[in-house]
């Protein structure tokens, strides 16, 4: 166990080191105030406060995680090896950096909360990020920091074995339509073949209605090879129905129909389900429950797991309705449209209110790649190229790789030609060095 000294026992101070040390390291940690104690443990222990005791291991304190609510902080973007940092400390500390203050300030998404542009849908955008603006958002940085405050813990405690962890994986597959033509109903179909007309979409229309009469597979339909996929892996997708009301933003298709009830329900005796929720709902938890009771009676299970519409979180209200409704997983963390590490981590995290201060038992499983994000490289190799590298990056810190595909990436379309190979890839990665 690490003992750690600080002057005060702040939430905060022991949300990031738990998130450090006992999610990304491996090893418990405590805290106390009192030197007498911190003297007398004989295994792991070090200081993080302001001023260094003796010559005991110390890591000089920012005061945001003895702060509450939000400031103004002056963020300087420093190199760090191979990697960047903030939060610069003095000479004295073991880390040139305070990786605790600076870990706690991507984790609880700080920068968030602070007004910033928003685009069309009112999301966060990437660019106007810390990690996008100052180069390390494609790096886990909070990962990496917790790996370079274990090789320092290392060399002051060389006869302590450190416990080891492994890459692994969590695909998504995202359902927000289960197909493209069928069980949409007389006046959808209608206004689908309109739009064709009026578009010149001669193809389209034709591919409409030879799947309406069935005479073809609908291209959206591709749950047969989803299922295969998961028959050849030991761990579990998480597919994520939409269930909630049709509406400008969402497109999906009503649950009431047995046909869908029965996909859905196919579908979960071989993977996990969760909820990807309506457009609506991000704001407003009737909604969200709603859309959860729903999906629960056709599972007929309590739901563990959700994703917002269009990767959308208004923090902190979002958090907080799926922590009401006692849904325990989410997997909105990261951008659609950026291929990186909003949150600066591959390791789920416990969401952290920065209103209540206070820890939430909501698990946040952020995502690095979702499979439109891959679009706006031209050619595969490049795709291929970014997508390896993506996963190299996590692999690095061990961590988590979580990847958002859509149903319909599996199709045929042009559009997403090679998307299948590229999935394989992703679940070789297990076992491959890449």
């Amino acid at each position: 166990m690490l003992l750690v000294y600080t002057h005060k026992i702040s939430p905060r101070l022991k949300y990031t080191f738990k998130h450090i040390c006992t999610r990304i390291l491996g090893i418990k940690v405590d805290f106390t105030t009192k030197i007498e104690t911190f003297i007398a443990h004989d295994s792991l222990k070090m200081s993080y406060t302001k001023q260094q005791l003796g010559s005991e291991f110390f890591i000089k304190s920012h005061t945001i995680l003895y702060e509450q609510g939000l400031s103004d902080i002056a963020i300087n973007v420093e190199d760090w090896e191979n990697t960047k940092c903030f939060f610069h400390n003095s000479d004295k500390s073991a880390l040139p950096f305070d990786i605790f203050a600076a870990a706690f300030y991507m984790l609880s998404r700080y920068e968030e909360y602070l007004p910033q542009v928003k685009d069309a849908y009112g999301r966060c955008i990437a660019s106007e990020s810390l990690g996008y603006k100052h180069g390390f958002l494609q790096q886990p940085v909070v990962d990496i920091w917790a790996y370079k405050f274990k090789a320092a813990l290392q060399l002051e405690f060389p006869d302590f074995n450190f416990p080891k962890r492994a890459y692994s994986i969590q695909p998504v597959i995202d359902v927000s339509t289960p197909y493209s033509y069928r069980l949409k109903g007389v006046m959808r179909s209608l206004g689908g073949t309109l739009r064709d007309l009026l578009r010149f979409k001669f193809k389209a229309l034709y591919m409409r209605y030879i799947v309406l009469l069935g005479l073809k597979h609908d291209p959206y339909d591709t749950f047969k090879y989803i299922i295969n996929k998961q028959k050849q892996i030991p761990f579990k997708f998480l597919i994520c129905f939409f269930v909630g009301d049709y509406s400008t933003y969402d497109k999906g298709i009503n649950i009431n129909k047995r046909k869908y009830i029965s996909l859905v329900k196919h579908l979960a005796d071989y993977c996990n389900i969760g909820l990807k929720t309506s457009y609506f709902s991000v704001k407003d938890i009737n909604v969200l429950k709603k859309e959860k009771l729903k999906i629960e009676e056709v599972i007929n299970t309590a739901l563990k797991a959700s994703r917002f519409s269009f990767s959308k979180v208004n923090l902190p209200e979002s958090y907080r309705n799926l922590v009401q409704l006692e849904i325990h997983e989410d997997y909105t963390m990261g951008y659609a449209n950026e291929i990186g590490f909003r949150a600066g981590s591959c390791t789920p995290f416990l969401f952290y209110d920065l209103d209540y201060e206070v820890q939430t038992p909501l698990k946040i499983f952020p995502y690095q790649v979702m499979d439109a994000s891959l679009l706006k490289t031209v050619s595969f190799s490049d795709k291929k190229k970014v997508l390896q590298d993506m996963i190299q990056q996590v692999k690095n810190v061990n961590g988590l790789f979580v990847p958002i595909y859509h149903n319909y990436t599996f199709s045929n379309s042009e559009k997403w030609k090679g998307f299948k190979e590229l999935f394989n890839i992703i679940l070789a990665s297990v076992t491959a060095k890449i």
